[in-house]
């Protein structure tokens, strides 16, 4: 069976998307060469993305462009390389390569996906379908980039979810720039 994880940053106050979907703290302090590491390395992993239609849009008008693959070459060629997956009843056709649309139910959908073959998938951003796949107990790991910054107001990734999911530390790492990676599996 394939491990479904979720990578995303959040602030310390808890939310990974600003309150107007802005994402401008998340690169704050990329400068730091052993974080830029870290990043091409997660990046370059095999399995398959996930994506809510948002995210999807976002990062397909970015990682395919010229303008990404110089910024950041391997993280660029990782991202345009691996198969992606989203999630959408509105999205007719996916421009970006290797990529499916998924228009059934999200639960079924992903519990097939999970017993299928292959390596793990993993959802970026995308905090709609994480709190329902949160509820429905089918995510197995979260790994979470906290950045030193507070927002005050924006979306967690856990909106809709409304029973208590425990966790256990699993991997933690800090870097030059402030940030802390955090890796947890969810308790049985």
């Amino acid at each position: 069976m394939r491990r479904l994880a979720v990578f995303n940053s959040v602030t310390l106050d808890g939310y990974f998307t600003g309150r107007d979907g802005d994402l401008s703290w998340a690169h704050a302090g990329s400068d730091d060469p052993e974080f830029r590491e870290f990043t091409a390395e997660n990046a370059g992993g095999g399995g398959t993305l996930l994506f809510g239609r948002k995210t999807y849009d976002m990062m397909a008008s970015w990682w395919p462009t010229p303008a990404a693959a110089r910024s950041d070459p391997k993280v660029a060629e990782g991202m345009n390389r691996m198969p992606k997956v989203v999630f959408s009843r509105s999205l007719e056709h996916a421009s970006w390569d290797n990529t499916t649309v998924m228009r059934g139910d999200l639960a079924r959908e992903v519990r097939d996906l999970k017993d299928g073959s292959g390596e793990g998938l993993v959802i970026l951003g995308s905090g709609s379908i994480i709190g329902q796949l949160a509820r429905a107990g089918l995510i197995d790991e979260y790994q979470l980039m906290v950045t030193p910054v507070v927002l005050g107001e924006g979306r967690t990734m856990f909106e809709g979810v409304d029973k208590t999911i425990g966790f256990r530390l699993t991997e933690s790492r800090s870097f030059r720039n402030g940030r802390v990676f955090l890796r947890y599996e969810a308790s049985s």
